[in-house]
């Protein structure tokens, strides 16, 4: 599987377009998964299903009214999307928190999904720090692989002493993520090892898991910074705080919803 995975992801890419969306193209596919609270951690639910299309161009500005499509509105409202992001590589970038048995590699780049927000063996509150340098045995090393892959922006990586970085086996795919705990949308979750490119043609480090800015405010574009959070973004179609429904599958065409109403509206 994992090998089918690679070589699928290898015709996927997403281009990020000057001032403008992310050019998607290789038919990835797109879904939409929702965060939702789970005792000491979280899970995700779905949401939107999305029509298979072999390229399509989502918003990058935040201000589409087809999100998370693009709808040319960037060019009406002047956005500037100049990438700032650095192009170092992940094993470059990191600070390393040492453990007895692994160690974890913390490049920064949060995006606030709380995914590093779990129990611990015994079911109490814990964060991937903590169980990765406190890690003495298989179960425990197993958990903080696992709480350490799940964070969507690849900020967190397991790295054995010996120098290899644990990575999750994840097919490729882009997701839209909602986030109704904190009242807003997040960003674009790509997982599977899928190529990005800049404006200009150069290609970002290949990654297995890496979160872009969806919102137009991050301060270290293409990725997000989770600045989504405190400017409220909200692209149109945020779940209520409970879980709702299957909200239906979008077209491409038409982002209204087919099958049902959105969230909070009558049929």
């Amino acid at each position: 599987m994992a090998e089918e995975n690679s070589g699928a992801a290898q015709e996927m890419r997403i281009k990020v377009a000057a001032n403008g969306p992310y050019l998607v193209s290789g038919s990835v596919p797109l879904d939409e998964k929702i965060i939702r609270s789970e005792g000491h951690g979280y899970r995700w639910e779905d949401g939107r299903t999305f029509e298979q299309q072999e390229s399509y161009a989502l918003c990058r500005c935040g201000h589409s009214n087809t999100a998370p499509f693009c709808d040319g509105t960037h060019k009406k409202i002047g956005f500037i999307g100049r990438e700032t992001a650095s192009k170092q590589e992940y094993q470059d970038r990191v600070d390393y928190f040492e453990g007895p048995v692994i160690d974890l590699a913390d490049d920064d780049r949060c995006a606030f999904a709380r995914f590093c927000h779990a129990p611990d063996l015994e079911g109490n509150g814990s964060e991937a720090w903590s169980l990765a340098v406190k890690a003495e045995n298989d179960e425990q090393v197993e958990l903080a692989k696992e709480i350490a892959g799940h964070c969507p922006a690849g900020r967190l990586t397991v790295r054995t002493h010996e120098g290899e970085f644990i990575e999750p086996d994840l097919e490729p795919g882009i997701t839209i993520v909602q986030d109704p705990e904190r009242g807003v949308s997040s960003g674009i979750y790509v997982h599977g090892g899928i190529a990005l490119e800049d404006s200009e043609g150069n290609e970002y480090e290949l990654r297995n898991r890496y979160m872009l800015c969806r919102c137009g405010a991050s301060r270290n574009k293409p990725y997000c910074d989770a600045f989504h959070v405190p400017m409220r973004y909200n692209d149109g179609f945020l779940p209520g705080a409970e879980a709702p429904e299957h909200p239906g599958t979008v077209s491409l065409g038409n982002p209204e919803v087919l099958s049902s109403p959105r969230s909070g509206e009558e049929a």
